[in-house]
């Protein structure tokens, strides 16, 4: 199951309230829905491509300093922190 199932189920099936492993998905009124599985893959492939085209951005999350040290840095040495920065952003580029 990949990491989008419930999200591409919800997006899929707007009748569904909650999605549970054991009985699957259910509406408002606590029966199970049957699903359009061709959909939700569809939907799953969709978010999947949409999360790696962000990758670059969770890469450059960890790869910054923390705030403070860059406003400390910002502070006492704009050029080292640009530098910094675009050290970063060159190693993790957009696509």
């Amino acid at each position: 199951m990949s990491m989008f199932r419930h999200q591409a189920i919800y997006n899929t099936h707007s009748n569904v309230v909650g999605v549970n492993e054991h009985r699957g998905a259910i509406d408002k009124d606590d029966n199970i829905v049957k699903l359009d599985e061709t959909k939700v893959a569809e939907e799953e492939a969709k978010l999947q491509t949409e999360y790696d085209a962000k990758q670059y951005q969770r890469n450059r999350a960890v790869a910054y300093d923390p705030i403070p040290e860059q406003l400390d840095m910002i502070y006492h040495d704009m050029d080292g922190w640009k530098a910094r920065i675009k050290s970063v952003k060159d190693k993790f580029p957009k696509p």
